[in-house]
């Protein structure tokens, strides 16, 4: 019951947000989207011994997801910056042999969480409709479903044993060809003239990204010994847990749009 009235009352404002929020409110709640899945990547972080990543990629993280996309110095040279900056930071490790595993945990951190996220923002703006970035929430929304409506009665073949028990080949396929029925039929809907092929091509590939992005925090957590990654979303766990899937989907969707549309 906590799951769905948790989903009842984010839905409706997550799709403000996208569909007809202005700018500044929409850039400003994708800044809080972040930092709370940074927050909680902070937390999992502590838990492998080597130190949290901290306020230097809170900072930089938001630095990462705010600057201008059209501007003279391009986003990569800040990310080679922050590597930069990341083994400096690390040389302050009283032991060195944490080094290179607290600059990796820092510069990860900050392309896996505000890297993805800033997919977002082309996404809605640069091309032509917003509709593209609710589908882009959707067909992970959508395939959740699918696998877990699926895959706890029907499940029988494990998916990644090690990694998490519970998912099943037959969830995971679920998962896909729900994504592909309601999230296509949503795109195809809202955004005319597309070719369906594509559609039912980017929906099958952004589906199994957000997958490998569910099992890439299953595999974060299970490294750090915790279960959730917090406890902000009631029956749901934290909130990185709702959002994992979406980070590995977003720039699958805005690869294609880039590259096709």
């Amino acid at each position: 019951m906590k799951r769905i009235l948790t989903a009842l009352l984010m839905i409706p404002l997550v799709t403000y947000v996208v569909l007809w929020a202005d700018y500044g409110v929409f850039l400003a709640v994708l800044a809080v989207a972040a930092l709370l899945s940074y927050r909680e990547y902070n937390a999992i972080s502590t838990d492998y011994g080597f130190g949290a990543p901290g306020p230097a990629g809170y900072s930089a993280g938001l630095l990462l997801l705010l600057w201008p996309s059209e501007t003279w110095l391009p986003a990569w040279y800040l990310m080679v910056a922050f590597a930069v900056v990341a083994l400096m930071l690390a040389m302050r490790a009283d032991d060195l042999s944490q080094s290179l595993p607290r600059a990796a945990m820092l510069l990860m951190g900050i392309v896996y969480i505000f890297g993805c996220w800033k997919c977002a923002i082309p996404v809605r703006e640069s091309f032509q409709s917003r509709h593209w970035l609710m589908y882009a929430l959707l067909l992970n929304w959508a395939g959740d479903i699918g696998a877990y409506y699926i895959g706890r009665p029907f499940g029988a073949h494990k998916l990644a044993p090690v990694v998490s028990p519970k998912k099943s080949w037959e969830g995971s396929i679920a998962s896909v060809v729900t994504s592909v029925l309601v999230a296509g039929a949503y795109l195809w809907h809202f955004v005319p003239g597309l070719n369906p092929f594509h559609i039912v091509g980017l929906t099958v590939a952004a589906n199994i990204a957000g997958q490998f992005g569910d099992l890439a925090e299953s595999v974060l957590k299970r490294g750090a010994g915790v279960k959730d990654s917090g406890g902000l979303l009631p029956g749901h766990g934290g909130f990185l847990d709702r959002v994992d899937s979406t980070l590995f989907a977003l720039p699958v969707v805005y690869g294609y749009l880039k590259l096709v549309a």
